[in-house]
């Protein structure tokens, strides 16, 4: 079981509002599922902005990072594919990302726009958020391995200290 970590609690511009810590509890810990096709990181919608569990997934071998979600259209529109692309990319991993999209009894509208992301940052398939759909792409683990050759960002990330200056 993967429990989300981090809760979508903000206000947008327009009005829109959301609070899920008034109805959930987050998580406390990151999961990654080891399988004969590939090591699986977990994560849930609004955990996609916090590249540090995408770090420390990939860093634990992590070779697909699963986002499945429900971004509002504002914040789909503005960053669902951008923050995608950018976890694939800085961690050399396929990002699969599942999204309900579309108009829902209580008003609420949802982006979709499913989509499967290269490690290179790619986009291998991507669904209409008109239509139910599904969408299918090849997840080859050597495309990881060759990624993380090219750029070997996870190995040589340095731990470091923030210095403030006053001036």
């Amino acid at each position: 079981r993967y429990d989300k970590l981090h809760m979508f609690d903000v206000d947008l511009p327009g009005g829109e509002s959301w609070k899920e810590s008034k109805l959930y509890e987050a998580g406390d810990n990151a999961k990654m599922v080891v399988t004969p096709l590939a090591k699986f990181g977990l994560s849930i919608c609004y955990d996609v902005r916090f590249p540090r569990l995408y770090r420390a997934l990939s860093q634990a071998g992590a070779e697909v990072l699963c986002v499945p979600a429900a971004f509002t259209r504002q914040t789909g529109i503005a960053h669902w594919k951008t923050l995608l692309t950018a976890r694939a990319i800085e961690n050399g991993a396929f990002v699969v990302a599942p999204a309900q999209g579309g108009v829902h009894e209580d008003g609420r509208e949802t982006y979709g726009h499913s989509m499967i992301i290269g490690p290179w940052g790619d986009v291998l398939a991507e669904a209409d958020n008109d239509a139910p759909g599904v969408i299918v792409a090849e997840i080859d683990r050597q495309a990881v391995a060759e990624a993380r050759q090219r750029i070997p960002n996870l190995a040589l990330e340095r731990e470091f200290e923030i210095f403030i200056i006053n001036q």
